[in-house]
């Protein structure tokens, strides 16, 4: 077998956001700068504001800053960082409390309202009508700003020279006080002028525009190819560009794509006034609202599993099952309650998953007890409910079944303590198979695998025994437990759930004869795959997957109506039994094919997991490195924000399809919406509800970096090299 590649987990960047919300939402937030002491300062009105208390998911606010008491007698209209100290434009003078206060800087424009730093403490001062140089409280060069009002000034430390921005036209001022105009267009709104590349980048209504100082001349036509098209600012910061615009930020990839700040993920309110350098490695978002904080800090895919271990059990562990936070009230994890779930079962056992596999890869006591609360709530699921064999959804106590959601399927218990939720699922179902399986073969702890083998046991001779149905407290099927010939054969065969029921009840089979060697399971998985066409089923290549045919039935054209990602979700889940318990090699062989054609449909999405599961196969081909980016591109804020991209310029919409690919290329996770893997990776917007929730990082992330780090396909930590 060819060596599979192995992601090298080494340090890098994971950005998030600590958010600042303005006391009031009528207060006018105008600028920002910071010093070389990390002090940060707001400017609102004529008032100084600085952040308070803010931490990662947990905002702070912006307050009025008092430190230096005699800056409120001053009526400050602009602020900078110059040589990394905080600079102040009044209505009369250049001040700073830096260089123990020994500049002040007279000039003659009462209504000054933006100004830049130069060579030796020489600052270019303007009203939007004149221009000031001034330096000592001398004038050294004064002129009106030619048909135009200036809105922005720069400077150029190489060429010793000043950049001046006007609403439609770009001037220099050169060493020699000689103001020339060297370009002409409208609707600009903002720039910066590139330390590098010798470049002017101007922001304006409508995209923005590169000048060549050296060419003297644009470089090519308008860039409106952007996240958003109407920019505010433009900001480079550590040689990388930056654009606020009318609904979020966005910077410049090296690669000529963007990264896209949209929603209070990463800001307080999407229209952004201004980007700035913040203190060390982080960048200053201000917005109408707030400021949004953004930060980078190099960690390891190690690190970020150990972030996301503790989100997990410090607040999404219920009754032993891995829950989604909801009812949050803006964000405030604080708030809200741990949610019963249709899929409780499923989410837990992945999640179960996850903490299995790094007991085997780690032996940390911390995993096994993990897996020993996950198994005991797995475990309660089939004793709390009179129906022998018969996973339940879920279970809470009773009292507050009102409370619950979907309480029409909630059943009470014979204890009367406690209520179950009814209509247990195949996405369950092969989800217990599936962690059951992994806990039998690589945790030794005696009685936890032999607690998990006879569950397996247990839910398997519940299907067998009832014609491979599964059998609800009212002695029918439930509305999706099902894998008797009869029902999964009704389906025509370019229909999905003929060849994924095949595919898992088979997975299903072949796992519980792997661990209990009862004949039965094994004389029944060959007898579908052999008598009923189970593995024509599932051998059935995924480019023939779609709509029913027109004479088909309406159940089976209202199953195959585009394109299901639950569906994924159960077929790579069952694919670890699949595989990894096949009969003999030729079906492993055969299967392996089968799970790489599936995956190759897949790739689009750039789904880590699916990835990872894949390379259980041993296949050297599994998109490693995009797996790699999933896990490093997800958002440590596991938050259900609101999330805006439809209206993106930067990105390839496609037609409506069957798939339902809504783009061209996957969208980064931390730009779209969280969701876990049965969502569409394709989804570009998130309404209502802004903040009301947050997922477990249990399912949605552990899972593929521990079955990674088991299969050997993503490394150890491994030290940066000095």
């Amino acid at each position: 077998m060819a060596q599979q590649p192995v992601y090298k987990d080494v340090p890098y960047w994971q950005d998030y956001s600590i958010k600042y919300y303005t006391d009031s939402p009528s207060q006018q937030l105008l600028d920002i700068a910071s010093d070389r002491n990390g002090v940060i300062q707001i400017l609102s009105g004529n008032i100084l504001l600085h952040p308070r208390d803010g931490q990662f998911l947990y905002p702070g606010t912006l307050v009025t800053d008092n430190t230096y008491r005699f800056n409120t007698d001053k009526k400050i209209t602009s602020l900078i960082s110059y040589k990394n100290q905080l600079v102040y434009l009044t209505n009369s003078v250049v001040f700073s409390n830096a260089w123990a206060g020994k500049v002040f800087i007279k000039h003659g424009l009462p209504d000054a309202k933006i100004f830049e730093g130069g060579k030796d403490f020489a600052f270019l001062v303007s009203d939007g009508k004149a221009l000031q140089l001034v330096k000592d409280s001398k004038i050294l060069w004064s002129a009106a700003f030619p048909e135009d009002e200036a809105i922005g000034i720069r400077y150029q430390a190489k060429n010793d020279q000043f950049w001046i921005l006007g609403k439609k036209s770009l001037y220099t001022l050169s060493a020699g006080n000689v103001l020339s105009k060297v370009f002409q267009a409208t609707g600009f709104t903002s720039f910066d002028i590139t330390g590098s590349s010798n470049k002017v980048i101007i922001g304006t209504t409508d995209g923005y525009i590169t000048y060549d100082i050296t060419a003297k001349k644009q470089a090519g036509e308008i860039h409106k190819k952007l996240p958003v098209t109407h920019i505010t600012a433009v900001e480079e910061i550590n040689g990388e560009l930056w654009f606020g615009s009318n609904n979020g930020a966005f910077s410049l990839r090296t690669d000529g794509k963007f990264n896209y700040y949209n929603g209070e993920r990463w800001l307080p309110g999407n229209v952004v006034k201004t980007i700035k350098a913040g203190p060390g490695n982080s960048v200053l978002m201000l917005t109408t609202a707030g400021l949004g904080h953004l930060n980078f800090k190099q960690i390891t895919l190690a690190e970020k599993a150990a972030y996301f271990e503790d989100q997990v059990r410090s607040r999404h562990i219920r009754l032993g099952f891995n829950s989604t936070l909801r009812n949050m009230k803006k964000g405030d994890i604080a708030t809200g309650f741990l949610e019963d779930s249709d899929n409780d079962g499923l989410w837990t056992t992945m999640y179960l998953g996850g903490e299995i596999f790094r007991y085997a890869v780690t032996k940390d006591s911390s995993a096994l007890q993990n897996c020993r609360e996950s198994l005991d709530a797995l475990e309660r699921l089939y004793d709390i409910n009179p129906v022998p064999g018969f996973p339940a959804r879920s279970f809470e106590r009773s009292g507050h079944t009102s409370e619950l959601s979907d309480h029409e399927r909630w059943q009470h218990a014979p204890d009367k303590e406690w209520d179950w939720k009814s209509t247990t699922s195949s996405d369950e179902v092969i989800g217990h198979i599936f962690a059951f399986g992994a806990m039998a073969e690589l945790i030794k702890e005696p009685t936890m695998k032999s607690r998990a083998i006879t569950l397996i046991d247990t839910l398997m001779s519940h299907i067998l025994k009832n014609d491979m149905y599964l059998i609800d407290y009212d002695g029918q099927p439930t509305m999706w437990g099902k894998w008797n010939p009869k029902y999964v054969n009704s389906f025509p065969t370019n229909v999905g759930d003929r060849k994924l029921n095949s595919s898992n009840i088979v997975a299903m089979l072949q796992t519980a004869y792997h661990f209990t060697k009862k004949e039965k399971y094994k004389k029944k998985a060959f007898e579908l795959m052999t008598k009923h066409g189970y593995y024509e089923n599932m051998m059935r290549p995924m480019n023939e997957i779609g709509k029913a045919p027109a004479d088909a039935d309406e159940h089976a054209k209202h199953m195959s109506d585009g394109w299901n990602h639950s569906d994924d979700e159960m077929y790579f889940v069952g694919y670890w039994g699949l595989y990894r318990y096949a009969f003999n090699d030729t079906l492993k062989a055969k299967y392996k094919q089968q799970i790489i054609d599936h995956w190759k449909a897949e790739r689009p999405e750039k789904e880590g997991a699916w990835n990872i599961f894949t390379a259980l196969t041993g296949t050297k081909e599994f998109d490693l490195n995009e797996a790699a980016w999933y896990l490093k591109e997800h958002p440590l804020d596991l938050i259900d924000w609101q999330i805006e991209n439809s209206h993106r310029k930067d990105i390839e919409m496609l037609e409506p399809n069957f798939r339902r690919q809504t783009t061209k290329e996957v969208l980064p996770p931390d730009e779209r919406p969280i969701q876990r893997h049965n969502g569409n990776m394709f989804n570009l917007d998130r309404k209502g509800g802004n903040g009301n929730s947050e997922h477990s990082a249990g399912d949605i992330w552990l899972l593929p970096y521990w079955m990674g780090r088991y299969l050997g396909v993503i490394s150890a930590p491994v030290a940066a090299k000095h």
